[in-house]
């Protein structure tokens, strides 16, 4: 039985890579199922797919089928190895279940969605570390969802360290 659905978005970048590594050595337990969140706000996708779970966000992808290109192909994903990896140590050395969840749209608002929908009992961000200036001209989607999500939400700042 699942004890806690702890939440960790990813955009297959270092910022989530190290929230990925900060979750599994200081949250994630035994009995916990990590939940992969990764919202693209570039979709286009000519099967389909996206428009059949636009609104709710894809299925939960097992890790086994997230390893295979036709899936995330399918689903518009493009994972880089290096998250992949990191998924399958913590999935082997903590003995969870790991899924992924796909969202299109504004990545902000569906890992928000996501939080409270799947439900998610907290979320680990990782911070690009913008500037002020670029924060203000870009946005921030750590930022967004520490304000709007309800749960408990942790940002990783990507360290040199890492």
């Amino acid at each position: 039985m699942t004890e806690r659905n702890v939440g960790v978005a990813v955009d297959f970048s270092e910022g989530s890579q190290a929230a990925l590594k900060w979750a599994s050595g200081h949250l994630l337990r035994t009995g916990d199922r990590l939940v992969v969140i990764h919202a693209d706000t570039c979709f286009q996708n000519e099967q389909g797919v996206v428009h059949l779970w636009e609104s709710t966000g894809s299925p939960f992808i097992p890790l086994a089928e997230f390893d295979d290109p036709g899936v995330t192909k399918r689903y518009g994903v493009k994972p880089d190895t290096g998250t992949i990896s990191i998924l399958h140590q913590i999935a082997n050395q903590k003995g969870i279940e790991v899924v992924v969840k796909v969202y299109w749209g504004d990545p902000g608002v569906k890992i928000c969605e996501a939080i409270e929908k799947i439900p998610l009992h907290c979320l680990v961000i990782g911070s690009r570390g913008l500037g002020k200036m670029k924060r203000a001209l870009l946005g921030s989607v750590s930022s967004y969802v520490v304000h709007h999500a309800v749960r408990p939400v942790t940002v990783v700042k990507n360290s040199p360290s890492d």
